[in-house]
């Protein structure tokens, strides 16, 4: 399937231009780590551009959040692969293949980095380092909804934290026009 009918499948059962944005992020942050684990970087980008498909259907029962997706994605014809990664994402500890597990920290990481940019007086995401988000790291109240445990797991596959955070705010610079940032 190509990057367009991807996101329009994305866009048939996400509404909130806020999580597709996300969704956005995630894929290029996906594809930028792809290599360093010798992952075909478009299988890497679309699990991280489909990782919240269901969220809108399953905000009253987020235990069904990952099961939705997986549904949707065999429907639609997606590998194995992506199927288990964004299955496993919202689980409480990384599991199963390198994808898998890039995509449990992937998923957190842009939340940190777009807050970031969002208490920059410009809201741009090229008027931050990756210095200005591990000031905040550790700070409970800045991006509170980004889980700081699933971000360091990427520590577990050989990735410093300061590495990963740097690595993912230039992938998502990159796409910064696309991300609104």
């Amino acid at each position: 399937m190509q990057r367009e009918e991807v996101l329009n499948l994305v866009k048939k059962y996400v509404k909130n231009n806020n999580l597709i944005k996300h969704m956005l992020a995630a894929e290029t942050v996906m594809e930028h780590f792809a290599p360093r684990f010798n992952g075909d970087t478009q299988e890497w980008a679309t699990a991280g551009l489909v990782h919240d498909i269901d969220v809108e259907m399953t905000k009253d029962c987020p235990g069904l959040h990952g099961k939705k997706s997986a549904e949707i994605l065999k429907n639609n014809g997606f590998s194995d692969k992506i199927i288990e990664a964004v299955s496993n994402h919202p689980k409480d500890e990384p599991a199963g293949d390198e994808m898998s597990k890039m995509l449990y920290s992937a998923d957190q990481v842009t939340g940190l980095i777009v807050a970031g940019a969002l208490i920059h007086p410009d809201k741009k995401l090229a008027s931050i380092d990756k210095e200005f988000i591990l000031k905040r790291f550790n700070e409970k109240r800045f991006a509170a909804g980004a889980n700081r445990e699933r971000i360091r797991a990427v520590e577990k596959m050989g990735i410093p934290l300061d590495e990963f955070i740097g690595e993912a705010l230039k992938a998502m610079q990159a796409v910064s026009k696309e991300l609104g940032l």
